[in-house]
């Protein structure tokens, strides 16, 4: 006998196990639990459990549609106890959003009291509000008593609840769910019925339909709440193909005109999942934080519809400009993800196509129709044994009446003498007196005979697949014609349509989100960038840090673009908006960018896009470039003058004029046209003056018409014509000849 694994004791010794296997083992089985019980919809019926027991509880205690309704804390009393031992808040909650008609496209709860609203009040208490079934929900369970689906023991063994519900409706589609499980989500926008049953039609006439035309007939999302899908056919016809992707939806808007050329902008459908109260917050804080320049005020003037009013500043506000920047900023503009993350087959989590969605729902339909179908063939089975006895008792009425007056046993006495079943022999021992009519005969034969013709028809039907299918699609054609959209508006109507996003630039979206003002971009020795109010002139007010001082000031708008070429030929883009203000010294620009700790800016100035820049470095190289393309998009800025050190970007000024006048350190002026100066996106550029040593000391453009112009240490202006220029003349490269007397000392044009 082999050695003792385990001590002997009373039960108290401890046993080592696997810490990793076991976090492992019940990890494993807590997602198992999340994912199957809790957060992922059945494809079959489009329910969570939580949602499939509150149905069946209603079912229960007979809150059909027709009929009263009943206290909801009785209804979670009943889940709670029976199917669903949970919180009672949390199906009580569940129980709301499904009577909520701004949360389900059709609700399957028709709530009696205050279920809640759009602008995320919650419900009463459910000791107050009472609910029943609405016709979409009596769809859902049409058949659960015909053996249609299994049915499995409750948590405590008590009762049984339904594994899925017959699902006469499609409801996964037509309703959608989201749900967050253990390592995947799920999440399926609701959709129009009428154009999920005419899909549905579509794939049982040609199981082989592609995806492409049943988006024919589903066009996509149609959301409770309305408002507009902005999304290319193309990328929805990716999502439905794949199970994946997205939809960007718009609220609806129109410009209502108060006269005098005034308008307001009125929205009248916010997007899916939006609060409407917290959305109208989030725009006042906007506007309270200036964010919204164009927008003055916005108001909430709903009733039963929405209807938020937004004022514009003034009316030459563009009314798509104004949204436009809204739709950017708030949640007038929402993305609704898309991911059909399903149990597929009530088993196994998947990510489903639109195809493969309607293939499950109607291959359940099938089985439901032939469990039905079964159901009901024994049931005619069992009623033509009974009906055959009693047609038997009636023909042999006498011996019967003598048999049951006699005999101790009549039971066996009968069966034995009439070769009468156990079921035929207890139905005629329990048949009344006034059954024994004359006419009972005859009723008796024409039960006998229509339930042999309907079992004849059930048969056919059980023996062809064809049957089967041209069955269910009589069954989906008459749910397509109760949500018809011609017949019942009110709850067929698309309400989500479809429309472009507007081709609004972002640039002008940018600039209209920003309020246009004044401002003095300063920028000093050291590097420290900042921006005044108003368009100073005098600085000498301007206050530095110590052993700091001014290089340069010029006046921009908080809309415009603040350029800054740095020494190693990068220039970097900082919106004016974002400058420090002129508190204090300003902010260092390495902060701001991010610049290379042995670099300098050369200069700064406010982006024209249609001007043109010529950039010139120490050596003499250089070249003009669209100032267009040396805008930057990120904080590390664009390379766009090649230099290698000693070399370093000494110089740009504006590409005006048709020549050119460089002078270098050595003094030496030339003149020469701008046409020999190549223009570039990037590169080192071309020789424009040669030296023998130093390098460039300043550069500028003119038109020779106008003449060379430059100031002297007393800011004396000197101006030299064509002629006068004669000898400087030149081509570029060349040395060049000695600056004419009364050129600065400094070497600067000024």
């Amino acid at each position: 006998m082999g050695k003792e694994v385990l001590p002997p004791g009373d039960g108290d010794s401890a046993l080592p196990v696997d810490l990793k296997k076991a976090l492992e083992e019940r990890y494993l089985a807590y997602a198992l639990s999340t994912i199957m019980h809790r957060a992922l919809p059945d494809v079959r019926d489009g329910l969570k459990p939580v949602h499939r027991r509150i149905m069946h509880t209603m079912r229960l205690l007979r809150l059909n549609p027709e009929q009263g309704f009943a206290k909801c804390a009785r209804i979670v009393g009943d889940v709670m106890g029976k199917f669903h031992p949970h919180g009672d808040q949390s199906i009580y909650d569940a129980l709301v959003r499904l009577a909520q008609p701004f949360a389900m496209r059709y609700p399957l709860v028709d709530g009696q009291g205050n279920f809640g609203n759009i602008d995320g009040d919650n419900a009463a208490a459910m000791r107050y509000t009472e609910a029943r079934m609405t016709e979409v929900a009596a769809e859902l369970l049409s058949g659960i008593t015909e053996d249609a689906v299994d049915f499995r023991p409750t948590y405590n063994e008590e009762d049984e609840e339904p594994i899925v519900l017959p699902g006469a409706f499609p409801n996964l589609l037509c309703n959608g769910s989201s749900g967050i499980a253990v390592g995947m989500a799920t999440s399926v926008p609701p959709h129009n019925a009428a154009e999920v049953c005419d899909a549905a039609l579509a794939l049982i006439d040609d199981p082989d339909v592609p995806v492409s035309r049943l988006l024919d007939f589903v066009q996509g999302p149609d959301f409770p709440t309305g408002g507009i899908i902005v999304e290319s056919r193309s990328s929805i016809r990716e999502a439905y193909e794949t199970g994946r992707g997205g939809f960007r939806l718009r609220a609806r808007w129109f410009k209502e005109d108060q006269g005098r050329g005034t308008w307001h902008a009125v929205v009248t459908e916010i997007p899916y999942g939006v609060q409407k109260s917290r959305l109208i917050e989030k725009m006042a804080e906007l506007i309270l934080a200036r964010k919204l320049p164009l927008l003055e005020d916005v108001r909430d003037e709903s009733a039963e519809d929405i209807r938020i009013v937004l004022v514009p500043k003034s009316r030459t506000v563009e009314p798509e400009l104004l949204m436009e920047s809204l739709f950017r900023l708030t949640d007038l503009e929402t993305r609704f993800p898309l991911n059909m993350n399903v149990l597929s087959r009530g088993k196994v989590p998947a990510v489903l196509s639109l195809k493969d969605v309607l293939r499950e729902w109607l291959d359940h339909r099938r089985e439901v129709l032939i469990r039905r179908s079964k159901h009901r063939l024994a049931e005619i089975e069992r009623r033509l044994e009974i009906l055959a006895g009693y047609l038997i008792a009636y023909l042999n009425i006498d011996e019967v009446i003598r048999i049951i007056r006699e005999e101790d046993e009549p039971k066996p006495v009968m069966m034995e003498r009439f070769n009468l079943t156990d079921n035929q022999a207890e139905a005629i021992l329990n048949m009344r007196l006034r059954a024994l009519r004359k006419l009972e005969e005859f009723e008796i034969r024409t039960e006998f005979d229509k339930l042999s013709e309907e079992k004849g028809e059930i048969e056919q039907l059980l023996g062809s697949e064809a049957r089967q299918w041209k069955t269910v699609r009589w069954e989906v054609a008459k749910v397509r014609q109760t949500f018809d959209p011609e017949k019942n508006p009110t709850l067929g109507r698309r309400r989500t349509t479809f429309g472009d996003a507007p081709s609004h630039d972002l640039e002008d979206v940018q600039q209209a989100m920003i309020e246009r003002e004044p401002i003095t971009v300063i920028l000093s020795e050291k590097g420290w960038l900042r921006a005044m109010k108003g368009h100073l002139t005098d600085l000498s007010a301007v206050a530095f840090k110590e052993g700091d001082s001014l290089k340069l000031s010029f006046h921009a708008q908080t809309t415009d673009k603040i350029l800054l070429l740095t020494t190693g030929g990068k220039f970097y883009t900082i919106g004016a908006d974002r400058l420090p203000g002129g508190r204090g010294h300003g902010e260092p620009v390495r902060i701001m960018v991010d610049m290379e700790n042995d670099q300098a800016v050369v200069t700064a100035f406010a982006h024209d896009p249609e001007r043109k820049l010529l950039l010139a470095s120490h050596a003499g190289n250089g070249f003009v470039v669209p100032e267009k393309e040396v805008v930057a998009n990120t904080r590390k800025g664009k390379q766009i003058m090649n230099v290698k050190a000693p070399d370093e970007a000494r110089l740009c000024v504006p590409a005006t004029g048709d020549h050119v006048a460089i002078v270098g350190e050595n003094r030496k002026l030339l003149v020469f046209p701008l046409s020999q100066i190549p223009e570039m996106v990037r590169g080192k550029g071309v020789r424009l003056q040669r030296y023998k040593d130093g390098g460039v000391a300043d550069i500028k453009t003119f038109a020779m018409t106008d003449g060379l112009t430059w100031l002297d240490s007393a800011d004396r202006t000197f101006t030299r014509g064509q002629a006068e220029l004669a000898e400087w003349l030149g081509d570029r490269a060349s040395a060049g000849r000695m600056a004419p007397k009364g050129f600065p000392r400094t070497g600067k044009f000024g």
